[in-house]
């Protein structure tokens, strides 16, 4: 999850890099993890290995520091480097009480007080919204208080949220017993495999890789990022690519759909579950080939069924006999970076369709899909979220119920695709349509609707904040 669409953290770069190591925690019994336990293994990685800046980086370690606006000041210090950026936070991450929104405690945190002093963690993306992405990355080893892991663990707080606007790795365990202080043990697992890696580091692997050396593939724990063995949950942060569905016949069903490493901008965020391989899309012979990718269901839920493929398309203006299938030319042009080309494309079949067969026509709201994942393949979330959001209206407007598979496919890449839309204006422009359909759509994941009513509260608060 995240706005790194190489899967990589920070890019790699002669431009020196930045580290804010910072390690919180309450004092005393309201202590729940040793987060300054994890710092003298990740200092002694070399600072360019750290970041993979062959010209090195600046390190700076933060030890229970007591007051936000502290944190905050080293947050925009980091946010104003030019080069590639970690940020890693080893602590707890408890709730304030009035709001109920996720903060990072510091050394004099209490529940009652989280509110004034520990770090809002929508400061943490706001502050690192403007940086290019891929530039900056953000490592979390947490333990959850009382407060909010019960809301993490049922889904009321979706661990999205928290990825919103950030390239995060990491993970979030409940608290240890009583007179029991966790360690850090994915943060240790991580300082060595930072130490021998050879080119830099490539976060997304180690992050699986670490996770799976720490043993946190079969705990209660969760995950923020790549998905190892034993985090079926975490199959869902993947992101689909509608080409994929251009293969042979019924390798989209075969295969189910979703890559993490494709999707555009931010985060981290709210993500329908899928999964491919990764071989490039083949053009098919025949259109009949192409379906719109379903909505798998969630571990344990049998696949929904596919919706029928549509016929396939009319003549482009102009063309006196039907035209080879359109569709290989068109993502080729889209993943060469030809996107004009591909939307001009895509919009001329679009115009085609609706001229013959009407704008709720399967074949229209065909093309409308493909309109929306070219956005997204051309780094537009707030155009590709307006399409799926037509696409849904559409499918509604035809009948289909709230529960059908192609339904809930759209409005879950439409919620998708707004949590990376940064432009306050935009995101809030797109917001009543995507509650308002998400009230009707709920989805198969709990906790869907308040995540987009909780972001449009963070994206007020922050710009009342400025």
């Amino acid at each position: 999850m995240g706005n790194d669409t190489a899967g990589m953290g920070a890019a790699r770069t002669s431009r020196p890099g930045y580290a804010l190591l910072l390690a919180a925690g309450p004092m005393g019994k309201q202590r729940l993890m040793d987060a300054a336990a994890a710092l003298p293994q990740l200092a002694a990685v070399p600072p360019a290995a750290l970041l993979g800046t062959p010209g090195g980086a600046s390190v700076v370690q933060l030890v229970d520091p007591a007051d936000p606006q502290t944190v905050l000041t080293h947050l925009r210090t980091a946010a104003a480097h030019p080069g590639p950026v970690l940020i890693y936070l080893a602590g707890q991450l408890t709730l304030d009480h009035k709001q109920r929104l996720p903060h990072f405690a510091l050394a004099r945190t209490t529940p009652r007080t989280a509110r004034y002093s520990a770090l809002p963690w929508h400061w943490l993306a706001a502050e690192l919204a403007g940086r290019p992405p891929g530039s900056t990355t953000v490592l979390a080893d947490l333990v959850a208080d009382e407060t909010a892991w019960p809301r993490l663990s049922d889904g009321r707080l979706p661990v999205d949220t928290l990825a919103s606007g950030l390239t995060l790795y990491g993970t979030i365990a409940p608290a240890p017993p009583k007179r029991r202080t966790a360690a850090p043990v994915y943060s240790r697992a991580l300082a060595g495999l930072l130490r021998g890696a050879a080119d830099g580091p490539e976060f997304a692997l180690l992050h699986q890789q670490a996770a799976a050396e720490a043993g946190l593939g079969a705990g209660p724990g969760l995950l923020l990022g790549a998905p190892v063995e034993g985090y079926a949950a975490y199959e869902a942060s993947r992101a689909y690519d509608v080409s994929r569905a251009y293969a042979a016949p019924g390798a989209y069903e075969a295969s189910g759909a979703y890559e993490a490493s494709r999707a555009p901008g931010a985060p981290g965020a709210y993500a329908p579950q899928d999964a491919h391989g990764t071989r490039e899309p083949q053009k098919p012979q025949h259109p009949q080939q192409f379906r719109a990718p379903a909505v798998p269901a969630v571990p344990g839920d049998a696949a929904p069924p596919a919706s029928p493929p549509p016929p396939p398309p009319a003549a482009p203006p102009g063309a006196a006999t039907p035209a080879p299938d359109p569709h290989g030319a068109i993502f080729e042009a889209a993943h060469a970076g030809r996107h004009s080309e591909a939307a001009s494309m895509a919009a001329a079949w679009e115009q085609e369709a609706l001229r013959a067969a009407g704008p709720r026509s399967s074949e229209a709201i065909h093309w409308l899909e493909v309109r929306a994942d070219l956005a997204r393949l051309a780094g537009d979330p707030a155009r590709a979220c307006e399409l799926w959001l037509s696409v849904a209206d559409a499918r509604l407007g035809n009948g289909e119920a709230t529960g059908h598979p192609e339904v809930e496919g759209a409005v879950d890449r439409a919620h998708h695709q707004w949590q990376f839309v940064q432009e306050a204006a935009r995101a809030h422009a797109l917001a009543p349509m995507l509650i308002d359909l998400r009230g009707r759509v709920p989805g198969r994941r709990a906790g869907a609707l308040e995540a987009v009513r909780r972001r449009v509260e963070l994206l007020r608060t922050t710009a009342q904040a400025r």
